[in-house]
């Protein structure tokens, strides 16, 4: 259920005329934040076979991808057009396997000292690390399935922590 957020800031994005607008965070505190989200990549058994045992014609999947997904944490700023550039203390992509149902887990950990938080470029550190498994892996199959892209956590600035439930 979405959080409701009441005040006058309820819709910060928005100044007085209803005019799309980058919020202005000069007033905040710098504090240590952290945010983690997670996507999810569901293949057959075969290409999760060539991209575990490393065989897939295109090269390391892992590799690439972590590199791909760094990368885009830190331009997240110019890919989303109303968030904040901001000084990155650290990403972090991980995989974790999930052999069962033929499907990697995405990891994204981000961190920052700043006056607004990371959530967005963990967001998108994992989501481009799923694109880029997809990308790697599409000349073996196309149906490669990228689900559930979501945050998982988030810690520091005024609203404090939170983590999903489940």
């Amino acid at each position: 259920m979405p959080e409701e957020r009441n005040g006058p800031d309820s819709l910060s994005h928005l100044d007085e005329s209803g005019a799309a607008r980058m919020v202005d965070v000069g007033e905040k505190e710098v504090t240590a934040r952290k945010a983690r989200a997670e996507a999810w990549v569901s293949m057959s058994s075969e290409t999760f076979e060539l991209i575990t045992s490393g065989s897939l014609p295109k090269g390391d999947v892992f590799a690439t991808a972590r590199i791909a997904g760094i990368n885009a944490a830190k331009r997240t700023a110019e890919l989303i057009p109303l968030c904040h550039p901001i000084r990155l203390d650290s990403v972090e992509v991980d995989f974790h396997i999930d052999e069962g149902p033929s499907r990697v887990r995405v990891d994204a950990l981000a961190r920052a000292t700043d006056r607004t938080g990371v959530e967005m470029e963990a967001l998108v550190a994992a989501g481009i690390a799923a694109l880029t498994i997809y990308d790697m892996c599409k000349a073996v199959e196309r149906g490669v399935e990228i689900t559930s892209l979501r945050l998982v956590y988030k810690s520091g600035g005024k609203s404090g922590t939170w983590n999903r439930e489940g």
